[in-house]
């Protein structure tokens, strides 16, 4: 058995910025990112490869988070489109109509939801697969046990893949983010740190309070090495607070057990509605199974 856990905020996103034409409801109103959303899910139900038979989506509902109180430029809903944003509750009214859990976190993120749901349940299932690419959630990968699916690529990254890829464990992912920055949260990084730099020295030392002061001590591919240490050394309680907003939270409220997570087909009535309500009957003819 294995249970996917799939970022909902990421895939409205992902929708509402696709190539997908237009998608208007019989009122006209924009629904592009939520019909998208539903697409997405009804092709992951239907996926061989994935074969989901336990599984539940997060949202940011709504996007702002405690880590706003921590960090006054941390992401809000600035800069999102109205359009999209009046889609938040209709995205998991439509996911429940699918017959499949919504995680919806007030306060909390969808990521923490996303790795709560990973720790709590990963001792009781062959395999979690946290469907999303953002970069946070590498965090959350354990050996084989937790991996984290790029869809878009048809990637899957386990513990070993993510040391190939990013140069450091997951352990050292939050403390990676502190230094590059992570655009996508409003995490500004500290100046002149890139990825592979800042892996280099994450490699060496895993965490921000043992990387020395004295850059001779840092490994000498680190080009910069010794101006990188001086901001390092400067903005050191910067660096402690951004990783404290890049570190996801195990304790977000998902109340839950795992056999209340099993898809037991679309209830019909509730997903025919949604259908017809937004305009796309033909979402009907995707379902893979119908609810007894």
């Amino acid at each position: 058995m294995r249970l996917h856990l799939v970022d909902g905020t990421y895939e409205l996103f992902r929708a509402h910025f696709s190539r997908r034409p237009p998608h208007q409801g019989p009122d006209g109103t924009p629904l592009k990112a939520t019909v998208g959303l539903v697409s997405s899910l009804l092709a992951l139900l239907s996926d061989a490869a994935e074969r989901p038979t336990h599984l539940a989506v997060a949202f940011d509902n709504p996007i702002r988070s405690f880590r706003n109180d921590l960090f006054e430029d941390y992401k809000t809903e600035a800069g999102v489109p109205e359009e999209l944003l009046a889609q938040f509750d209709l995205a998991e009214l439509a996911t429940r109509a699918l017959g499949i859990p919504v995680w919806s976190m007030r306060d909390f993120e969808a990521d923490d939801a996303l790795a709560t749901g990973a720790a709590r349940f990963s001792p009781e299932v062959e395999q979690v697969r946290i469907l999303t690419p953002d970069k946070d959630l590498g965090q959350c990968v354990r050996g084989t046990q937790v991996v984290q699916v790029d869809r878009m690529r048809s990637k899957a990254v386990d513990e070993p893949a993510l040391r190939t890829l990013r140069g450091i464990g997951p352990e050292s992912i939050p403390d990676w983010l502190a230094l590059v920055g992570d655009t996508a949260d409003g995490i500004p990084g500290l100046p002149g740190f890139g990825e592979k730099g800042a892996a280099a020295v994450l490699a060496a030392f895993v965490h921000l309070e043992a990387i020395p002061v004295d850059p001779r001590a840092w490994p000498d591919s680190v080009r910069s090495r010794d101006v990188l240490a001086r901001t390092l050394a400067e903005r050191r309680g910067d660096a402690l607070l951004y990783r404290t907003l890049a570190t996801l939270r195990t304790d977000a409220p998902v109340d839950t057990s795992l056999q209340a997570l099993a898809y037991q087909g679309t209830p019909r009535e509730a997903f025919e509605l949604f259908a017809h309500q937004v305009g796309s009957p033909g979402l009907l003819a995707r379902v893979p199974r119908w609810a007894a």
